[in-house]
C-alpha cells in the first residue's frame, strides 16, 4: 500500500484514511491494529470531528472514562500520539 507520511509517520493527505490504512501505519510501526485500538482511534476521529482539534490525554479518558493506566496498557506507550499517527489526526500538541 503506498501511503505518503511525515518523517514521524503521520499521514499527509489526511483525507485517504480508512481502517486499513490505519492497519498499515501500525505495521510499519511493527504492531497491530486491534479490535480495542481501534475503538480508540475511532473516538478520537469522532472527537476530532466534533471539536475540530485533538483531544489532550486527560480530556480524552475523562470522556471515554476509562483509567489513564488502561489506555497505556493497550498501546504500550503514549497512546495519543499513536491513536493519532493511526487514526489519521494531526500529530497532538501541548501536554496531558
Amino acid at each position: 500500500m503506498n501511503i505518503e507520511t511525515d518523517l514521524e509517520g503521520y499521514l499527509i493527505n489526511r483525507d485517504i484514511w480508512t481502517p486499513e490504512v490505519a492497519a498499515e501505519i501500525a505495521a510499519r510501526d511493527g504492531r497491530e491494529l486491534t479490535d480495542e485500538r481501534m475503538h480508540y482511534i475511532n473516538e478520537a476521529r469522532r472527537y476530532y470531528e466534533e471539536f475540530g482539534v485533538v483531544p489532550t490525554l486527560r480530556t480524552f479518558i475523562k470522556e471515554l472514562g476509562v483509567d489513564k493506566k488502561e489506555i497505556f496498557r493497550v498501546f504500550e506507550t503514549g497512546p495519543l500520539k499513536v491513536i493519532c499517527k493511526w487514526g489519521g489526526l494531526p500529530k497532538p500538541t501541548g501536554c496531558v
